[in-house]
C-alpha cells in the first residue's frame, strides 16, 4: 500500500475507533465493528496496531492532544508550572472529549495494565516535568527545602484533575485555574522574606530594656 494510502488508512481507523468508543463504549467495541465502520480490512488495522489497546491507546491520545509535554522555554518555574497544568486538563473541551471521558475511566478501571498503559502516555511526562519545577524552584530559594514534593503534586494536580470532574456535570471552573492554582500554591509555600539588616537592627532597638 503507498504512504499517502497507509496514512489514509491510519486516520480513517483512528477516526472510526473514536466514534464507536464514544457510541458504544471502549469494551463493547470490537475490531470487526471498527473495521467495518473505517472500511479498512482487519487485516490492515493489526499491521498498524497489536490489538485494540494499542489502537484505543492512540486514538484517545490524538483526541486528547498527548503529543508530547509542552517544551517550557521561559525559565520562570511558575509561568512553566501554569502551563503544564493547563496541557494537564485544558479549559475548553470538546463535546467529543467530554463523552469519551467516562468510557475511558470505566475502561481503565476494568482492565489494569490498559490503565498503565494510559498513566504512562498521559500522566506521567506531565509529572515529571512537574516534579522537575518544583525541585528547579527548591533549589532557586522560591519554596521550602522540607516540601513533600508527593503531596505537593496532589495539591496542584487535584484541582485540575476536579475540572474534568466537574465538567462532565455541566459545571465550568475559572479558564485561568491553572494560574489561580499555582499562585496559591507558591504564596502558601514560599519561604518567609527575611527583613532587610537596618530594618531588624531598628527592630532590636524599639524593644531594648531602656
Amino acid at each position: 500500500m503507498p504512504r499517502s494510502r497507509s496514512t489514509r488508512a491510519h486516520r480513517k481507523v483512528l477516526e472510526a475507533a473514536l466514534k464507536l468508543f464514544a457510541h458504544l463504549g471502549i469494551d463493547a467495541t470490537s475490531m470487526d465493528a471498527i473495521a467495518a465502520e473505517s472500511g479498512v480490512s482487519k487485516a490492515t488495522i493489526y499491521k498498524h496496531w497489536r490489538d485494540k489497546d494499542a489502537l484505543c491507546l492512540e486514538a484517545l491520545a490524538s483526541l486528547y492532544g498527548l503529543d508530547g509535554p509542552p517544551i517550557l522555554k521561559t525559565g520562570d518555574n511558575r509561568a512553566d508550572m501554569i502551563a503544564v497544568l493547563n496541557r494537564w486538563s485544558r479549559a475548553k473541551r470538546s463535546g467529543r472529549q467530554n463523552r469519551m471521558m467516562p468510557h475511558l475511566m470505566a475502561y481503565a478501571a476494568r482492565n489494569p495494565v490498559f490503565a498503565k498503559a494510559w498513566r504512562a502516555r498521559a500522566v506521567q511526562p506531565s509529572r515529571i516535568q512537574i516534579l522537575q519545577l518544583l525541585k528547579r524552584s527548591i533549589a532557586d530559594g522560591s519554596l521550602p527545602l522540607h516540601l513533600d514534593l508527593d503531596a505537593a503534586v496532589a495539591m496542584l494536580v487535584g484541582p485540575m484533575m476536579y475540572r474534568h470532574v466537574s465538567s462532565l456535570f455541566g459545571r465550568h471552573l475559572p479558564e485561568n485555574l491553572a494560574e489561580l492554582v499555582v499562585d496559591a500554591f507558591w504564596q502558601a509555600h514560599s519561604p518567609p522574606i527575611p527583613s532587610p539588616p537596618e530594618k531588624q537592627a531598628q527592630g532590636c532597638s524599639r524593644t531594648a530594656p531602656s
